[in-house]
């Protein structure tokens, strides 16, 4: 545990002027074959549907996509793109923003060059949050907690400077899922990601709220790596700092995938759970009042 503050060292900042949102377009290079425009469509009509089942975009929003440089960010802040220029409504701006930490091999040139080509508005933020990381922590220590505790408190101070009110992150369907098995193998409890919510500091009085969202709620990763390889996104690997494998979250990937190999439907089944969530029949007493409830409020139960 962290007893004192931490400073990070500031090496650069570079900020790009914000366009109108109509110029920033997504390029013409979707494959005109059928299975190209069918997935185009599946992706954007899942996309907008948790964008209208959860209320994630309204009109006047300024919308920070954290674009890290793989395929899931790639793939939300296109879908963002396309899906604005499609319906027009709700109105609202947003800004690709990328955290450089100054990992080792990290490409700083990519995601300028990239959005730069596509007229999409960006920031780029360069904090040495690795040196730190690597300071603080023993070797073998995991480093993926303090990694995102550092990036978060980053970001949320960005969306503030750059005047955007929401915050929205790539993670998808399995991510959902996955975070659900790992609460509920290690954590004991019954928790997945929220598709909204807000900032953990947002929620404190004085300081500056962020709508947290994430618009690929209802989109398999599957699809989004099909996404990335036919529009051939810059991908940047996620493995620079040489983080480790087999933590937590990658053993519930591989179950899960495990599963959906020996019956195919199980992920899809598995998520709809989660639409489907019915307090009276688990034990959490404070979701279902079962002490002060009369029998025409408690569940009917069948007698096997």
């Amino acid at each position: 545990m962290l007893t004192t503050p931490i400073e990070i060292p500031l090496t650069k900042m570079a900020v790009f002027p914000r366009p109108s949102h109509t110029d920033p377009n997504p390029k013409p290079n979707l494959p005109p074959e059928p299975d190209a425009r069918k997935l185009e469509q599946r992706l954007l009509r899942q996309m907008g549907q948790a964008i209208t089942d959860f209320g994630l975009i309204e009109s006047g929003d300024q919308v920070m996509v954290c674009l890290s440089g793989g395929k899931d960010s790639h793939g939300l802040l296109d879908l963002l793109l396309r899906w604005r220029k499609l319906h027009g409504t709700p109105d609202f701006d947003l800004v690709a923003v990328n955290l450089d930490q100054k990992q080792p091999g990290f490409p700083a040139h990519v995601l300028p060059e990239y959005l730069t080509q596509r007229g999409i508005p960006f920031h780029i933020e360069t904090r040495d949050t690795y040196s730190v990381v690597k300071q603080q922590l023993a070797e073998g220590q995991t480093q993926c907690s303090l990694c995102s505790r550092l990036r978060r408190g980053i970001l949320h101070r960005v969306a503030t400077e750059l005047g955007c009110n929401k915050l929205a992150l790539g993670h998808h369907r399995d991510d959902m899922l996955h975070t659900f098995l790992l609460n509920f193998f290690f954590a004991g409890k019954l928790q997945a990601m929220p598709p909204k919510g807000v900032s953990k500091g947002g929620a404190q009085a004085g300081k500056d709220q962020h709508t947290v969202i994430r618009p690929l709620a209802y989109v398999a990763e599957a699809d989004l790596v099909r996404w990335a390889e036919m529009q051939q996104f810059p991908i940047i690997p996620c493995t620079l700092c040489g983080s480790q494998d087999n933590l937590q979250r990658q053993q519930m990937k591989e179950l899960v995938a495990e599963w959906q190999a020996e019956h195919p439907q199980r992920i899809a089944s598995m998520f709809t759970a989660l639409k489907h969530v019915m307090p009276s029949h688990l034990l959490d007493t404070h979701a279902f009042d079962f002490k002060h409830m009369t029998s025409a409020d408690l569940p009917v139960v069948v007698l096997d």
